[in-house]
C-alpha cells in the first residue's frame, strides 16, 4: 500500500505498512514542508546551533507509540528542529494545546484514534493547533513522493545527543493544558456540586486526566478502563453506546451522577446519565449551546457538520444565532473558529469545541463542560436531557454504513441523488436538497437523511433525523434501496 496522508494524517496497521520505516519518511516529509514553508516566509531554519522552529510530538498507548514518538523526534532534530516530546502518554487536545503555547510550527501526535488497536498513525497539526491544512498534508504526500523517486531517506539524529544538543527536549504537556482548562471551565460551581462521576477512558491516552484535574473539587471520580492496554481489551476505542457496557455498569455500582467516555486519544466526548442511557454527541453538543447562550450569557455563531443534529438550528434560530454546515471533519469546523466568531463547533462523532479554546475537538474540556452544565443546575442529567427533547426534539438518529462491490466517484453519485430525488419519504415531503457533503434531503417536518459516499473505500453512509423511530427506518430504508441500486451498477 502507498503511504496516503489524508487531513488529519496517517493510519495504517502497525507492522504492515505502519512501521519504524515508513514512519521516518512521512516525518522527514513533514519536515521537508515545514522548511520549504518557512524558507518561502524568509526565515533561517538554523540560527548558529540553535533550532529556530520547534515542533511538538505526543503519542497515545497504542503498542509502540512512545518508541514511534522518539523517532520521529530523531528525524526532526536532524533536520535542524527542536522537539518538545511529551514525557508521557498524552491527549492530542493537549499536544494541540502546547503548539501554541511553546510557539511551535507544527504538531506529531502518534495515534490512531479510535481505530481498532491492531492500527496507529500520525495526526499532522498546524501552528495554530487545528489539523493541519489540507495543501500542507498535500505538500507532505509531494515530498514523500519525490524522496521516493530520489532514494533520498531520511535524517536520523542519536537520541541522547539530540537530548545533550537541546534538539530535543522532553516536556510536562499537562500543565499549562490544565491552566488553560481552568479558565474555560467554572471549577467553583463544580466544588459546591460535589458529584460522583465515573469515567471510562477506554484504555486511551486520556487516562487518569479528568480525576487529575478534579483533584480537590471535592467530587468522587471513578475510573474503569484507565490502565495501560495497548490492546484496548479488544474492542475499539471509540465512545459510543454499544462499548460502553463497563461504564454503564460503574454507574450503578457507584451511583454516579454522570459517565463521561473518552476515546483512543481523548478528543472525542460521550456520555451517560444517572440510569446508564447514553447522551449522544447531538445531545451534549445542544446542552452545551443552551449552557453558554443562557448561562454564561455568551454568543456568536454555531458550526456544525452536515451529519450532525439540526436541534442545534432549533436551539440557534431561538437564540438569533447564524448556523454554519460544513462537510465531514473537524478540520471544516477549525477553519470557521480561525476566521470567524464561533461560540461552538462540533460534530456528530464527539469532537467538539467552544470559544476561547483551541480549533480542535476536545473530550477533557467536553467532559468537564458537562459537570459545570450538572453542577449548574438543579436537576439530573436525565432530565435536562429529557428538557432538551420536549424543547427542540424528539428526535432519533441512526447511522448505517452500507457496503458496495466498488468504490464510486462522489461527486458523480451526489449530483446523480440530487437529480433523483424523491418527492417525499416516510409520508413527509422533501423540502429542500444539499449537497454540501454527500445529498442530503431535509423534509417538511425537519427530518433529514443524508447519503454519503466514501471518496476512498466502497461504502455508502447513510444517516438518519427524525421526529419518530418509524421516520428513522423509512428513510433507512430508502437509503438502502438506493446503495442496493448503486451495487448493481
Amino acid at each position: 500500500m502507498p503511504i496516503h496522508f489524508g487531513t488529519d494524517g496517517w493510519r495504517a496497521v502497525i507492522s504492515d505498512t505502519f512501521t519504524f520505516h515508513n514512519l521516518r519518511l512521512v516525518t522527514q516529509a513533514i519536515a521537508d514542508a515545514l522548511v520549504a514553508d518557512n524558507r518561502t516566509n524568509g526565515d533561517a531554519l538554523i540560527d548558529g546551533k540553535k533550532p529556530k522552529m520547534s515542533v511538538v510530538i505526543g503519542f497515545d498507548t497504542r503498542f509502540l507509540s512512545d518508541r514511534y514518538a522518539g523517532d520521529a523526534s530523531r528525524v526532526l532534530a536532524a533536520n535542524g528542529f527542536k522537539a518538545y516530546l511529551a514525557q508521557s502518554d498524552c491527549p492530542t487536545p493537549a499536544v494541540s494545546y502546547s503548539i501554541r503555547d511553546l510557539n511551535a510550527k507544527a504538531g506529531i501526535m502518534i495515534t490512531a484514534s479510535h481505530n481498532p488497536p491492531r492500527y496507529n498513525g500520525i495526526k499532522l497539526k498546524s501552528e495554530h493547533g487545528s489539523s493541519a491544512p489540507r495543501e500542507q498534508c498535500r505538500r507532505v504526500e509531494v515530498y514523500l513522493n519525490d524522496n521516493e523517486s530520489r532514494g533520498r531517506g531520511p535524517n536520523q539524529m542519536d537520541f541522547k545527543l539530540a537530548l545533550e544538543m537541546g534538539f530535543i527536549e522532553k516536556i510536562d504537556i499537562f500543565e499549562h493544558y490544565f491552566e488553560h482548562l481552568r479558565g474555560l471551565i467554572d471549577f467553583d460551581v463544580i466544588c459546591e456540586r460535589k458529584l460522583k462521576v465515573a469515567v471510562d477512558s477506554m484504555f486511551g491516552s486520556g487516562r487518569g486526566v479528568i480525576a487529575n484535574i478534579l483533584g480537590g473539587t471535592g467530587c468522587g471520580v471513578t475510573e474503569v478502563r484507565g490502565e495501560m492496554n495497548p490492546g484496548f481489551g479488544g474492542a475499539h476505542p471509540e465512545p459510543i453506546a454499544i462499548y460502553l457496557d463497563p461504564l454503564k455498569d460503574e454507574i450503578a455500582r457507584t451511583g454516579a451522577d454522570i459517565g463521561l467516555a473518552l476515546d483512543g486519544d481523548a478528543d472525542r466526548i460521550g456520555a451517560m446519565d444517572e440510569k446508564g442511557n447514553f447522551v449522544d454527541p447531538h445531545k451534549i453538543m445542544c446542552l452545551t449551546l443552551k449552557h453558554l447562550y443562557e448561562k454564561r450569557n455568551l454568543r456568536g455563531n454555531v458550526v456544525r457538520t452536515v451529519s450532525t443534529t439540526r436541534m442545534i438550528d432549533r436551539l440557534a434560530n431561538k437564540y438569533g444565532l447564524k448556523v454554519h454546515e460544513t462537510p465531514v471533519g473537524f478540520n471544516y469546523i477549525a477553519d470557521l473558529m480561525m476566521t470567524e466568531d464561533i461560540l461552538l463547533g462540533g460534530e456528530e462523532s464527539g469532537g467538539i469545541s467552544f470559544k476561547g479554546h483551541i480549533p480542535e475537538g476536545d473530550g477533557i474540556l467536553m467532559g468537564l463542560m458537562m459537570l459545570e452544565i450538572l453542577s449548574s443546575s438543579d436537576k439530573p442529567l436525565s432530565e435536562l436531557v429529557e428538557d432538551l427533547n420536549n424543547e427542540v426534539g424528539p428526535v432519533y438518529y441512526e447511522r448505517k454504513d452500507l457496503r458496495l462491490k466498488r468504490p464510486l466517484e462522489k461527486e458523480v453519485m451526489t449530483r446523480k441523488l440530487a437529480d433523483n430525488a424523491p418527492e417525499a419519504i416516510g409520508g413527509e415531503k422533501v423540502v429542500d436538497i444539499l449537497t454540501v457533503d454527500g445529498c442530503k434531503y431535509i423534509l417538511e417536518d425537519d427530518s433529514w437523511l443524508l447519503i454519503r459516499p466514501s471518496g476512498t473505500e466502497p461504502v455508502l453512509r447513510v444517516y438518519a433525523e427524525g421526529r419518530s423511530k418509524e421516520m428513522v427506518k423509512a428513510m433507512l430504508d430508502y437509503g438502502e434501496k438506493v446503495a442496493n441500486g448503486a451495487a448493481k451498477k
